[in-house]
């Protein structure tokens, strides 16, 4: 449980409503049976999220031509399934039902003799996957935890080799956890759309369900905000376009001079990979950030005033003879001095000093960033060198010892060799653990996402380019995330830089519309965060 509920205005972006809130399938259950003690039928519940469903689906006439094939569970989930094939059938669509399951709840048990009575055939035996009917998925809903039978799985193996696209689910498709996004079995149900009733499913926006979900649309059920609010406050949140209106942003006064708008210090690049220190101030640049500073390999150094003359070099560092940036010269007096915020780590590379005699070299400068009271952002090799010892100590020790706000944006990779006993766990609980224990903020980065602060709060990214994932984005992404906290003067925790990721991920969609996949390129994509409205104030 998170803080109290009535600092909630302050506390919470976006708002926590039926929009954002992502839940597990237990919470979505309790919610039910409440609304359900409360008076309200079952059945009422029920046609409000069947009616949507039909609608939408009427809605694609091309993709009913064939005729709809509902899959009908023992459950609610069948008997809202039952509700749209009633639907589908009285406006005139060809209708068949399939219920491998000799027992039936009661509530699905009316909908099935009603759906009879009507007059809808019911097969008798497993349906052909070759089927050119669209197939509606209504078999189990959110209460799967075990793995479905053998004969299920090979049936939806076939159907999504012989039709794919062809199937579409109601809340969950068959053999998907609803709160981790994992396939239960060898297979599950593979669904171009899934309609999910009240709200998002916590397993249903995780990297390992997408390929199963679809296109994921929310049925809203106008849940009582009421009932809402007996969620815990720090209850993960989605974030989407809508979003990037209300997003925190940095808040200066118009007579801000330069050094009034964020003075950021980005150490990037080694010889191997020279590319990482532009794209990471190009990101920075993008932000908005008043005074930007580099402390850069000599080979990117000597040139820099020819592609980003407004960058100040601070210091050319060397490379180590077995690779990496030497990072000493951070060390030196003044060189941290006057700075809002230090972006360490896209491609300086490991070097010899990762749990070596060398390491020594470093550590008078990561002594430096310990005691930096201004915001570090540690990405990359950063976090790699954090993981392997440059620091001197265990990297959650030297964390939880930072005199200043710290973020840190790894991939899985990157963070499995930070945090190794937490990388199995689901990505919004590991992201969160890890902030919890460093008192940190947290962007896990992956297909969606997922941003943790360290009093307790979580945003998971609802949609990203895929095209736009290549090399050199995540530089971007960290220049950004860096400026867009040096801006705001204090790197307060998991708010801006959960803001930081969605406008990045949204920059990437906007690409891929305006100018083609092919062209989503890390450098469009700063320039694209640099034209975009609503920039620092």
């Amino acid at each position: 449980m998170g803080p109290a509920r009535a600092d909630a205005a302050v506390f919470l972006w976006p708002a926590p409503d039926a929009a954002h809130l992502l839940v597990r399938s237990e919470q979505m259950a309790a919610l039910e049976a409440a609304l359900f003690a409360s008076g309200l039928p079952v059945a009422a519940l029920m046609e409000k999220a069947a009616l949507q469903i039909s609608r939408r689906l009427l809605a694609q006439p091309a993709r009913l031509a064939a005729g709809v094939l509902v899959l009908v569970g023992p459950g609610h989930n069948g008997a809202d399934g039952l509700v749209v094939a009633r639907e589908l059938h009285l406006a005139g669509v060809a209708v068949r039902i399939w219920c491998p399951f000799e027992r039936q709840k009661p509530l699905a048990a009316e909908h099935r003799r009603h759906a009879c009575w009507l007059g809808i055939p019911a097969l008798t035996a497993p349906p052909d996957p070759v089927d050119a009917a669209l197939w509606i998925d209504a078999l189990f809903g959110i209460g799967q935890h075990r793995v479905p039978a053998e004969d299920l799985q090979q049936l939806f193996a076939e159907r999504q080799a012989a039709r794919a696209g062809q199937l579409v689910a109601i809340d969950v498709p068959t053999g998907l956890c609803a709160d981790g996004g994992r396939v239960l079995g060898r297979v599950a149900a593979c669904a171009s759309q899934t309609f999910c009733l009240g709200l998002l499913k916590q397993g249903l926006v995780q990297d390992s369900a997408l390929a199963w979900v679809g296109q994921l649309e929310r049925c809203d059920l106008a849940l009582p905000a009421a009932l809402l609010a007996t969620l815990p406050l720090d209850q993960p949140l989605g974030l989407g376009a809508a979003d990037l209106k209300t997003a925190p942003r940095p808040v200066l006064p118009p007579e801000a001079a330069k050094y009034g708008r964020g003075r950021l210090l980005v150490v990037a690049g080694s010889d191997r990979y020279r590319g990482a220190a532009l794209l990471s101030l190009l990101g920075a640049s993008a932000s908005g950030c008043g005074s930007l500073r580099a402390a850069l390999p000599a080979a990117v150094a000597a040139g820099l005033w020819a592609v980003q003359p407004q960058v100040v070099m601070e210091a050319a560092l060397e490379e180590r003879p077995t690779g990496g940036l030497a990072l000493a010269p951070l060390a030196v007096p003044g060189v941290l001095d006057r700075l809002d915020a230090v972006l360490l780590g896209p491609g300086i590379g490991l070097g010899s000093g990762i749990g070596g005699g060398t390491a020594c070299a470093d550590e008078p400068a990561w002594q430096a960033l310990q005691d930096f009271p201004g915001l570090l952002v540690l990405d990359a090799d950063g976090l790699n060198r954090l993981a392997g010892g440059a620091a001197g100590t265990a990297g959650t020790t030297w964390l939880q010892q930072r005199r200043g706000p710290t973020w840190l944006t790894p991939h899985a990779g990157e963070f499995a060799r930070l945090f190794p006993d937490l990388a199995g766990r689901p990505p919004l609980e590991a992201a969160a653990a890890a902030a919890g224990r460093c008192q940190v903020s947290v962007l896990l980065k992956g297909a969606r996402s997922v941003v943790a602060s360290a009093d307790g709060r979580r945003w998971q990214l609802l949609a990203a380019a895929a095209a736009a994932a290549r090399a050199g984005l995540g530089d971007v992404l960290a220049g950004y995330a860096a400026g867009r906290g040096a801006a705001a003067g204090c790197g307060e925790g998991g708010a801006l830089l959960a803001a930081a990721a969605l406008e990045h991920a949204q920059a990437g969609l906007a690409c891929c519309k305006e100018l083609g996949e092919g062209a989503a390129t890390p450098q469009a994509i700063a320039q694209q965060l640099a034209g975009r409205a609503g920039r620092v104030a």
